[in-house]
């Protein structure tokens, strides 16, 4: 098996924004938060971090401020993928100098690649660092899927520690279980597949929602592996209204409407992006407040 980032729960961080810049308070607030409730692993930077709308400056200093609040408490994994390779290996090397554990590196988007080009994007990000890759694949987003002959390639490369998968192909999924096992690690990219996913195999799950709530998500990873199938069941399906409100609206709207209800930011999202609409936002509340949320009016 190749190099293992972590096991159990990694949250997808969103970025909170002032209206001029980075509200670096929240930043720590929220990664305070994330490792009081015993979240495994914190993804800086990747899709839900808006990472497409950061500046360099931004990118770097993010980067470097969140290392020092992890502190080594959590594995700390950064976004560096880009649609242009040497984007991807400049940004992934910067990261393993600021003391990243890991990366997450998104496949090339908008001029996509075939699958050929993808075993030589991952292997060209890999061969220029000397700490784990994650590869992420989310095609309805990029337009570019991993298939599973695809990854049981790029698993090979010796830094390759394993792949979110979001495709929401469960028998794809089954596939890519069946030819990486033993090579490396997947892991969930799809709140609503986490169990599913679980049970052919996966490492651990990579989550939207664990942003509001990083205990109860990474309590079912928790009782899975510990084999309290029937307990897992069940807060998975307790947690699914507030997955199915984290994806009303495009990622990460709805999830930073509901760090700002909850009190750990502000909603901002950077343009083209735009703020939860109002009838989304009154059904964010009453799921809030169906866990217990004193909600920031």
């Amino acid at each position: 098996m190749n190099k293992i980032i972590f096991k159990g729960t990694c949250t997808a961080a969103i970025t909170p924004f002032t209206a001029d810049g980075i509200d670096y308070d929240a930043l720590a607030r929220q990664i305070d938060y994330q490792i009081e409730n015993q979240i495994d692993a914190i993804v800086i930077l990747g899709t839900t971090g808006e990472a497409p709308c950061i500046t360099d400056a931004e990118y770097d200093r993010i980067a470097k401020f969140s290392f020092d609040k992890i502190a080594g408490r959590v594995k700390f994994i950064l976004g560096s993928g880009s649609n242009c390779t040497k984007k991807a290996i400049e940004k992934s090397q910067f990261a393993q100098k600021v003391g990243a554990d890991g990366l997450l590196v998104v496949t090339p988007y908008y001029n996509k690649c075939t699958q050929k080009g993808l075993v030589k994007y991952y292997n060209d990000v890999c061969d220029n660092v000397d700490i784990p890759v994650l590869c992420y694949n989310v095609p309805a987003r990029t337009g570019v899927n991993i298939l599973p002959t695809t990854m049981a390639e790029i698993a090979q490369h010796k830094n390759i520690g394993g792949i979110k998968e979001a495709c929401g192909n469960m028998e794809q999924i089954c596939e890519t279980a069946r030819l990486i096992r033993g090579k490396t690690a997947l892991y969930s990219g799809d709140d609503n597949l986490n169990l599913a996913m679980m049970s052919v195999g996966s490492m651990g799950l990579i989550s939207v929602a664990s942003n509001i709530l990083p205990k109860e998500v990474g309590d079912v990873a928790r009782l899975y592996y510990a084999g309290k199938n029937q307990e897992a069941t069940a807060l998975q399906e307790r947690l699914l209204p507030l997955i199915d409100a984290m994806f009303v609206e495009v990622n990460p709207i709805p999830v930073k409407k509901a760090a700002e209800l909850i009190g750990l930011g502000s909603g901002l999202v950077r343009a083209p992006l735009t703020e939860l609409e109002p009838d989304h936002t009154a059904k964010m509340k009453v799921i809030l407040k169906s866990f217990g949320f004193d909600i920031k009016e």
